[in-house]
């Protein structure tokens, strides 16, 4: 008898309700909804945005259009793209990413409230100084990459030497 018969799940919840393996005590099921368990460490990965501004929805003009790229029918004939418009600022985003109107709306929404952010406080918004922060790392992984490949190729030159010393 597996373990979703035995609690009267379907097999795809009953994957999502199961500890993950690996991860610890730390990682333990908490129930958000009625048969929907998120861990602890998937909570933990979201961002903050507590910090961001709030929009308000009187601010906003919604559109709904059709979509573009790649997808065929299913992009083409359906208008599930969200074009949204935050009257004061004139900043206008459109969000094409799944093919559920309700996921771009909440995308769109995102995408939105981080563009306020940076276009009301510039240098010292939140997004700004994550993107800020992330490229200072990347720039340091380049940088110790380039260091190791030229310690590879002193320590390949120090050997290629030694073998014809000896």
């Amino acid at each position: 008898m597996s373990t979703s018969s035995f609690f009267g799940l379907p097999a795809r919840l009953a994957r999502l309700c199961t500890m993950p393996r690996g991860l610890g005590p730390q990682a333990k099921p908490v129930l958000s909804a009625p048969r929907v368990a998120v861990t602890m460490v998937q909570a933990a990965g979201k961002k903050d945005r507590s910090a961001l501004p709030l929009l308000d929805e009187s601010e906003l003009e919604e559109q709904f259009v059709k979509g573009h790229g790649p997808g065929g029918q299913a992009t083409n004939k359906t208008s599930n793209c969200v074009v949204l418009k935050h009257i004061p600022s004139g900043i206008v985003v459109k969000c094409h990413q799944t093919r559920s109107v309700d996921q771009n709306r909440k995308l769109a929404r995102q995408i939105l409230q981080e563009k306020v952010d940076i276009f009301y406080n510039g240098e010292n918004s939140i997004v700004y100084k994550e993107k800020q922060e992330a490229e200072k790392k990347k720039q340091e992984r380049k940088r110790r990459a380039k260091e190791t490949l030229e310690k590879k190729k002193l320590l390949k030159e120090l050997r290629e030497l030694s073998k014809n010393v000896h």
